[in-house]
């Protein structure tokens, strides 16, 4: 039996896209043990995936102590895993590979200055272009099994497995339909839209559609969330106290909305993997090709400064480019909300035209 580690420690929705590792590897070797390292915070994306059988949990900070660090490649090592994959490769997961002793050691190439050591047995270059709608992060993960081990009609699409008990799921029974869940802040503040342009957003949904608005955010954004509630018009449209501070939590109750409107992230991901319709406001400085999966114009839409002003970014100087994620605020202001309403207004009739005021 083999014994296979899947390193991914980064965000929710890198996490989830690639859990289609373990559906995959699983039709080449079905009988194979499948673990994956994560942050502690992310896990929830892969609980109940029957082909995960087993998940390591880890905090972020632990990982930065080099001492911490030693201990895990040691507790890696001491598993004796036969193949290693590892996508995002940064320096604490090469330094694993590196020292695991699997015999395959499958990572995605990065242009790392510091250290030049046989991280990988198989080192994987980054496709150029994305030639599927599930999004160029997820081919890229496809491509790590397909360019060692002979994969078959590959599954694309990440899957969230609910339990029984998850399914029955009921707080929002209740409540005016449609519940639209509005994702208004980003998993950071680069990836957040102005506030005043997500109420124009909001006002524009509570005066055009009968239903409630249910706002999603991280636990630690309650302040921030409320500033926004606060600037809202038709506020009893909007329910506050209806909100999960957990993953698993998110998942249920999304797995109960109508649709979700949100800035890019992680919420998005788990949104499709229920296959409920998402619009996606990406931030200026996101690399739309790789994260615009399984976007056909109707279930799932989206926009992109860069779509509707590309020449707004052909100016720019390469230093100016380097600044971008950095503060992309000034750039987010030309994505305005009149910009975002061309294209929300026609997604939110399609699915929405029977709650119309």
């Amino acid at each position: 039996m083999k014994k296979i580690l899947v390193i991914q420690n980064k965000r929710i929705g890198d996490v989830l896209i690639s859990s289609v590792i373990a559906n995959n590897i699983k039709k080449v070797f079905p009988q194979s043990e499948v673990t994956y390292f994560v942050y502690e915070y992310t896990s929830g994306v892969l609980e109940n995936n029957p082909n995960i059988d087993r998940i390591i949990a880890v905090k972020e900070k632990e990982l930065k102590s080099y001492t911490k660090l030693f201990q895990t490649i040691s507790k890696i090592k001491k598993e004796d895993y036969d193949i290693i994959f590892d996508p995002y490769s940064k320096l604490q997961s090469r330094l694993i590979c590196l020292f695991s002793g699997a015999e395959y050691r499958i990572g995605l190439k990065r242009a790392h200055k510091e250290l030049k050591l046989p991280f990988y047995t198989h080192p994987i270059s980054h496709l150029e272009h994305r030639s599927k709608n599930c999004g160029k992060a997820i081919e890229d993960r496809i491509n790590m099994i397909a360019s060692v081990f002979e994969l078959k009609e590959p599954e694309y699409a990440p899957k969230i497995f609910l339990t029984e008990e998850e399914k029955q799921y009921n707080r929002i029974d209740s409540l005016q339909k449609p519940v639209i869940m509005l994702g208004i802040l980003g998993s950071t503040p680069q990836k957040s839209m102005p506030y005043e342009y997500m109420v124009e957003i909001i006002n524009y949904i509570t005066e055009n559609y009968h239903g409630t608005v249910l706002f999603n955010y991280a636990p630690n954004q309650k302040e921030e969330a409320q500033k926004v509630y606060e600037m809202c018009e038709n506020k009893y449209q909007i329910n506050l106290d209806i909100y999960e501070d957990s993953i698993r939590g998110f998942i249920t109750l999304m797995n109960k909305c109508d649709l979700l409107v949100s800035n890019e992230g992680g919420s998005v991901h788990i949104t499709k993997a229920l296959d409920k319709p998402t619009f996606t406001i990406y931030s200026p400085y996101v690399n739309k090709e790789h994260w615009c999966s399984f976007e056909d114009g109707d279930h799932h839409d989206s926009i992109h400064l860069l779509e509707e002003k590309p020449d707004l970014f052909s100016s720019f100087t390469l230093e100016e480019r380097r600044n971008i994620e950095e503060d992309p605020h000034s750039l987010y202001k030309e994505l305005t909300p009149e910009m975002i309403l061309s294209k929300l207004k026609p997604f939110l009739e399609h699915h929405l035209s029977k709650f119309s005021s």
